[in-house]
């Protein structure tokens, strides 16, 4: 039988269904399909169960029954039409009419990556409604939308981060066909599609796979979210996941992969599931680049080197060194992991110029040296933001960091992200400066809601403030519906705030069309710090000219004389700004004229942006 897959139901072109699973748990595995008598599956030599269906028909669904007793879907399911503990249903991949032949895939260079949670980016919640503001986001100049995990998960809403069928595409945001839809509207408009996938754990309810082999897990290792994958075990275990990477390029035509929390993907073999997963995603892609990239909170930069330098060839790393820093300067609040930064100018640029600030030194909040040398990566090499799922939630309220500061000093960060040479990423309703917050959700039955609810009150209890009797009672449950649909964008913000939506935009068109802008990924800029809130970065390009981006975060800053050499046009050229945080299109208060020949004077929270031009 021609399979794609190791494991899972396979329709075949010429009719019928092939049919595989991992069981070596079990003594016999039968193939129930509803109104027809059960598939006795043969059993193979490695623990393999497989049969054919030769009435399976697309939507058919399927159950599998373990020794004689127990009725269980199907792990490696690509649908579960009715959730997660009902019958797998069968599904034609080849049956979706593609549109996107001529796409190219994505390059590690030049890309500004959106956030985006399915179930909350719009009012329905689906890909369906999620595929027709896609053009919206390629206009506003972003071009990889990064989905959070939509793997099938219990409940009718969730972060998806405990998902429990890991092939099938969560039926809360459609069908199948849907996603691919998505996918394809996506490529139509000039964006690429990278999905999260969550490949250290699985969630507490509905996975079964321990059912089918004990061998899956491992307590080998400890693990923040649950038991550990058993990478080490027997090649099955490994197969599952490093396949699926592999599933969703190939059968969904996505552009890559966001790897979470790799730091619980725990494995002593010769060669780590990490590389494994990174070359079955590029192999899948074929011709295309695939971009992938991972969250590692150790900061192990060794995801991001290529194999021949030892690396896993991972495309780049999540940077919350970045946002720490930053949220520090714009809030000045210093709790929990916010300990080790002072949001200081000079973190700033070491930033943005060098990626981690932690690359090996003493981290006082963990009581232990933090990070691995950064030196010899690109600047693109690091993912920075202002918000991200996670970093938004981790607070009482779900606020965005809009809120939290002043609006000029908030205008001159979102400058030092969009304009700076790392791969920015906004979290979705960031670019209009979304009122909505975003809030910590699951559905799941009462007992676990509890769990989960208590859980979310002991996470939150690090932060000294939210300890306080009257924020523990005021925070939302996370099994309220009402939570979660508190966090659903109003795409009419983008109209009542045009200020902050131009602001985006306009940051955004001068990153992808100023000429040295669209490469300052490729190198560092040199930085200097001006002043206690004040610094700039400088590209410095001798064919197209240099740029210079100065960010105040302080008061009124004057210069006289100009004592900071970076701030020296090139021999013969002068500075011409370009670009003011302060412009009243933005809801700036003006900038003074900028005499570069003369004293300089920086406005207080404020950023602008200077091009070196030949008189």
């Amino acid at each position: 039988m021609a399979r794609r897959l190791t494991v899972g139901a396979e329709l075949q072109r010429d009719g019928g269904a092939h049919v595989r699973i991992w069981a070596p748990a079990c003594s016999s595995v039968e193939l129930v399909v509803g109104g027809r008598a059960a598939i006795p599956m043969d059993r193979e030599s490695d623990g393999h169960f497989s049969a054919f269906d030769e009435h399976a028909r697309a939507g058919g669904r399927y159950w599998f029954r373990l020794d004689g007793e127990r009725l269980r879907p199907d792990p490696a399911s690509r649908w579960q039409p009715d959730g997660p503990h009902e019958p797998s249903a069968y599904v034609n991949p080849r049956a979706f009419h593609w549109t996107d032949h001529s796409r190219e895939g994505l390059k590690p260079v030049g890309q500004v990556i959106y956030e985006m949670h399915v179930g909350t980016f719009t009012p329905e919640g689906t890909w369906a409604a999620a595929a027709e503001q896609l053009a919206e986001l390629a206009e506003v100049g972003i071009t990889i939308v990064e989905m959070m995990p939509v793997a099938e998960f219990p409940g009718r809403f969730g972060w998806g981060y405990d998902g429990v069928q890991l092939y099938a595409p969560a039926h809360a945001y459609g069908a199948p066909d849907d996603l691919r839809a998505f996918v394809d509207r996506a490529h139509a408009v000039g964006l690429g599609v990278i999905l999260d996938v969550v490949y250290n754990h699985l969630g507490p309810d509905g996975n079964y796979l321990g059912e089918f082999s004990a061998d899956y897990f491992t307590d080998k290792y400890s693990n923040d979210w649950g038991r550990s994958i058993n990478f080490e075990g027997p090649a099955p275990v490994r197969e599952y996941f490093i396949q699926n990477a592999g599933y969703w390029i190939e059968e969904f035509h996505l552009d890559g992969l966001r790897l979470d929390a790799t730091q619980d993907l725990k494995d002593r073999s010769p060669r780590h599931v990490i590389a494994d997963i990174v070359t079955a995603a590029r192999e899948a892609g074929g011709p295309r680049a695939i971009y992938i990239v991972a969250e590692n909170e150790p900061q192990d930069t060794t995801i991001a080197r290529s194999p021949a330098r030892g690396g896993y060839g991972v495309d780049a790393l999540w940077n919350d060194d970045a946002h720490h820093t930053a949220m520090v300067a714009l809030t000045g609040r210093r709790e929990a992991y916010y300990r080790d930064y002072l949001g200081t100018p000079q973190e700033l640029v070491s930033c943005a110029r060098l990626g981690y600030l932690y690359q090996g030194q003493w981290y006082s909040w963990q009581a232990k040296r933090r990070g691995t040398p950064a030196l010899d990566l690109s600047p693109h090499t690091f993912v920075a933001y202002l918000e991200n799922h996670d970093q938004v939630a981790n607070s009482a309220f779900g606020k965005r960091l809009h809120q939290l500061t002043s609006p000029g000093r908030y205008r001159a960060m979102a400058a030092w992200l969009l304009l700076g040479p790392a791969t920015p990423l906004l979290f979705q309703g960031q670019e209009f400066a979304s009122s909505k917050p975003f809030l910590y959700f699951a559905d799941h039955t009462s007992e676990l809601a509890e769990d989960v609810r208590r859980g979310r009150v002991e996470f939150l209890a690090q932060f000294p403030s939210l300890t306080d009797d009257r924020v523990v009672r005021a925070l939302p449950s996370p099994g309220d519906v009402k939570t979660f649909e508190s966090c659903v964008l109003d795409f009419a913000e983008r109209h009542r705030h045009h200020e902050a939506y131009a602001l985006h935009r306009d940051l955004l068109a001068l990153r992808r069309d100023d000429e040295v802008l669209a490469r300052a990924g490729t190198y560092r800029p040199e930085g200097a710090v001006l002043g206690p809130g004040a610094f700039l970065l400088r590209y410095v390009d001798q064919d197209r000219g240099d740029r210079l981006l100065i960010v105040n975060l302080d008061r009124d800053l004057e210069f006289a004389p100009v004592r900071e050499p970076l701030l020296a046009p090139p021999f013969r050229a002068r500075w011409r700004l370009v670009w003011s945080s302060e412009s009243p299109a933005y809801g700036g208060q003006g900038a003074p004229p900028l005499r570069t020949d003369e004293a300089w004077t920086i406005p207080g929270g404020s950023a602008m942006f200077l091009v070196s031009e030949l008189p």
